[in-house]
């Protein structure tokens, strides 16, 4: 996924309110749109070199949102997505690209499907070579270890949720898979059971029931973002 236009480069002032984050660019101090529910632990830190895209939509009010932090991880500095709107748009095009092998077979890939009793699913893939299966996306972009990223970087009682609720369509027939997308260089992931053990409960009961887990890492530039490669899951069962 390449970017429509070149970033706005500036440095991060501070993230406020969890959806706003003052910037100082070459034109001045801005505020822009944080798409990140988060609690961006490591990607927050002042005078962080920062990059931004800008709508082109003339009546929003924060033309201006923020995608990318250079952010001194460990194991050094990199790159990392921060914007949570994007992995669903990486993983569409990753399907298309037949990137992703756990879904060989399959030809449609529709959004936002209803299932269980309060929750839409990501993506129903479905095929004549394959039947449906049901493909649930994180987001990732936490690492506090070199080479390891985690999931969650806070209480994430709905994707808790989301992994019964997967684990009740393979318990009923079905098939259920959940793509991590990692938006920065990792070595594998794992999840961060310190932060959210009830995620982690539920994350390793749906594995237990079959749901299927793979993680993507991301090639991250100021150009654009791509799923490249599968890593591995390294939470124990």
């Amino acid at each position: 996924m390449l970017f429509a236009a070149p970033l706005t480069p500036g440095r991060l002032v501070q993230r406020y309110k969890r959806f706003l984050a003052d910037i100082e660019t070459a034109d001045g101090l801005v505020t822009a749109h944080c798409p990140n529910p988060g609690a961006m632990l490591g990607l927050n830190l002042p005078r962080s070199p920062v990059l931004l895209s800008r709508s082109t939509n003339p009546t929003r009010k924060l033309p201006l949102t923020w995608e990318l932090v250079e952010a001194d991880l460990p194991g050094g500095p990199q790159w990392v997505g921060i914007n949570t709107l994007r992995p669903n748009a990486l993983v569409a095009e990753a399907f298309r690209a037949g990137v992703i092998d756990a879904l060989a077979g399959h030809d449609l890939f529709k959004p936002e499907v209803r299932y269980a009793q309060a929750s839409r699913v990501d993506f129903l893939a479905s095929g004549a070579a394959a039947g449906p299966c049901h493909v649930e996306v994180k987001n990732c972009h936490m690492m506090r270890r070199p080479g390891l990223a985690e999931f969650p970087d806070c209480v994430a009682a709905r994707s808790a949720r989301h992994m019964r609720d997967l684990a009740q369509v393979v318990a009923d027939g079905g098939r259920a898979l959940v793509v991590i997308v990692v938006q920065m260089h990792a070595e594998a992931f794992d999840v961060a059971r310190d932060i959210d053990p009830d995620f982690d409960r539920a994350f390793r009961e749906a594995r237990a029931a079959g749901v299927e887990v793979r993680a993507y890492r991301c090639a991250v530039s100021p150009a654009g973002v791509a799923l490249t490669d599968a890593i591995p899951v390294v939470t124990p069962a």
